[in-house]
């Protein structure tokens, strides 16, 4: 038990410290029940929230003393959480009357896009790739099965459909990868401007490139991705009255 959670039990009016403390545990708990749900073990996902929340560098110890863990629990799910590249190893800030070498803090990766990118690219590697070489194993089963027995109809319509299967999880997969190779800042950019956005111009968008041709549409794109930024500028004014005036 917390040293606030006693004060609280013994009638203790709570400081703003103590109210503090209630709120870290609080989102804690919850992150860690939450964790089951994403594949995270429920220590890991306390630990990580307890120390974002915190904010500054904690020993072990306190890390174990805040949350109930025991000693073994907390060491296995810091070292995980630093292996997720969500927490960090830091020195622990110096103690008043402390001699030696600073020992081992952790504090937790302060910029959400960092560690949320590392977290897609670690449960890309961990679940992402497997599967895509499980349905290229199975897929190469099939096919030899197929060609064995031609004349099979079920064959042909399992081969048919892991090769359909095979291509949907290759996209996604592809799609998910391509969030850890932006840069944080230039993720965080992207997403803000989407939030600005309401989510009718956005659908109205998806729905018009849904009715352009594919060639067209990807014509349009690769020539803007070799545009320098001032080029891109001009183009996108440019663009802008060119709409404006076909829209009227």
């Amino acid at each position: 038990m917390t040293a606030a959670a006693q004060d609280h039990g013994s009638g203790h009016r709570p400081t703003p410290a103590d109210r503090a403390e209630t709120i870290r545990l609080q989102l804690a708990d919850a992150w860690g029940e939450m964790g089951a749900s994403w594949g995270v073990a429920p220590a890991i996902a306390r630990v990580h929230a307890y120390l974002m929340a915190f904010g500054e560098p904690l020993t072990e110890r306190e890390v174990r003393e805040a949350l109930g863990l025991s000693h073994r629990a907390a060491s296995l799910a810091l070292e995980s959480a630093v292996g997720w590249g969500v927490v960090e190893e830091v020195a622990e800030p110096r103690r008043v009357g402390r001699r030696g070498p600073a020992g081992t803090a952790y504090l937790a990766v302060g910029d959400q896009f960092v560690w949320f990118s590392r977290v897609i690219a670690q449960r890309k590697a961990l679940e992402g790739d497997p599967i895509v070489a499980v349905l290229e194993r199975t897929l190469r089963e099939a096919d030899a099965a197929s060609t064995a027995d031609p004349a099979d109809p079920e064959l042909r319509r399992l081969r048919a459909w892991l090769e359909t299967f095979l291509d949907f999880v290759r996209t996604f997969d592809r799609a998910i990868g391509l969030v850890p190779a932006v840069e944080p800042a230039e993720l965080e950019r992207i997403l803000g401007l989407l939030a600005r956005l309401p989510d009718e111009t956005i659908l109205r968008l998806v729905r018009l490139l849904a009715d352009l041709p594919d060639d067209d549409v990807l014509s349009l794109v690769n020539g803007i991705s070799r545009l320098s930024p001032a080029a891109a500028r001009r183009a996108t004014r440019l663009m802008s009255g060119v709409v404006r005036t076909v829209g009227r």
